[in-house]
């Protein structure tokens, strides 16, 4: 059998990149990406990407002005692309802009505190891959916000932490969604009974914990990171408060981290080591807890602090990192 070609492909910005998301929408370029700026200012942009497989370079479609940096961007989860062609981002608000043949325009801004004219920073947000009207936002004001895109006023809005909320993810399935923030807490939530939360795990000494990222295939699974740490913890559900493993690979912090989307057992993290880590975890599922893993199964090193990461769900192969003013797609 032919050796698998080693494929990199890099598109530089005029800027440092930060928030950055695949497409997921077939009959589009399959190697579609929207990457958003960090600017310490308020006049910030959001660029369209796509890669031309025939000259092997990437082009810039489209850009649009976007105050302050993206905390998140999301493409639509919408594949079969029935609906329009939209992408979510937050910063000071949840904005949706639709791409347009020659342009974008803003499609809808969603404002969660009716009682004033200023919003508290959201963190983060997530698109529900199995409803796509339904959206979650964090925030730092402590609460989550589940948004029915079709509509103006929250679907529902709970204070979810003690302090700053960093993510929000959506379990497989509509109903469950976890987050985490600055109280150092992985909280579960159902929106069927959202009186009630669980408390999946509590980091040491109450660190914050920053991004969790739930498993594709198997839901009972889900990954999240410390601040400043340069580990990765992994969580059965099933196990509340006590860790299945932990994955001790990297040198410096751990800043993103994306599980394979075709795969249950394997997921990508990277950091300020500049390593890109692929892991198989399929030695520790089902297995008893407080594994430690120090032996990833591949090791990209970028040119420099990475600070995203993306696994394709629309190309498995494909994951795509962001460092400097760097997008850069690496087959795997």
């Amino acid at each position: 059998m032919a050796e698998k070609k080693k494929e990199i492909y890099t598109y530089e910005a005029p800027w440092l990149v930060y928030g950055m998301n695949w497409s997921v929408r077939r009959g589009k370029s399959e190697f579609r990406l929207a990457i958003g700026s960090f600017l310490e200012e308020y006049s910030n942009k959001v660029e369209i990407v796509e890669l031309n497989t025939d000259t092997g370079s990437f082009v810039s479609t489209a850009s649009f002005d976007h105050p302050y940096p993206t905390t998140k961007i999301q493409w639509i989860p919408d594949p079969a692309g029935t609906l329009a062609d939209l992408v979510g981002t937050t910063g000071d608000y949840l904005r949706l802009w639709e791409v347009r043949e020659d342009t974008v325009v803003q499609h809808k801004l969603y404002h969660n505190n009716r009682h004033s004219e200023f919003c508290a920073p959201l963190t983060s947000l997530d698109w529900n891959e199995s409803d796509p009207t339904m959206v979650g936002t964090s925030s730092i004001d402590t609460t989550c916000t589940i948004w029915d895109i079709t509509k103006e006023e929250p679907k529902q809005q709970l204070i979810a932490h003690d302090s700053d909320v960093y993510d929000i993810a959506f379990a497989k399935g509509v109903f469950v969604f976890a987050s985490v923030g600055a109280d150092g807490s992985v909280r579960m939530f159902d929106l069927r009974r959202l009186e009630h939360s669980t408390i999946m795990y509590e980091s040491p000494d109450q660190t914050p914990l920053i991004r969790l990222a739930w498993n594709k295939q198997d839901p009972n699974y889900l990954a999240t990171i410390m601040q400043g740490k340069e580990s990765v913890v992994i969580l059965d559900i099933r196990v509340p408060t006590q860790p299945l493993a932990e994955l001790k690979g990297h040198e410096s912090p751990v800043n993103a981290i994306s599980w394979a989307p075709h795969s249950q057992c394997h997921i990508c993290t990277a950091g300020d080591d500049s390593h890109a880590l692929i892991w198989d975890m399929s030695s520790c599922q089902g297995g008893p807890v407080g594994q430690v893993m120090e032996d990833p199964i591949l090791a990209y090193n970028a040119e420099d602090f990475i600070n995203n990461l993306q696994w394709s769900s629309a190309q498995p192969d494909w994951v795509a990192i962001a460092f400097k003013r760097n997008l850069q797609i690496l087959r795997v």
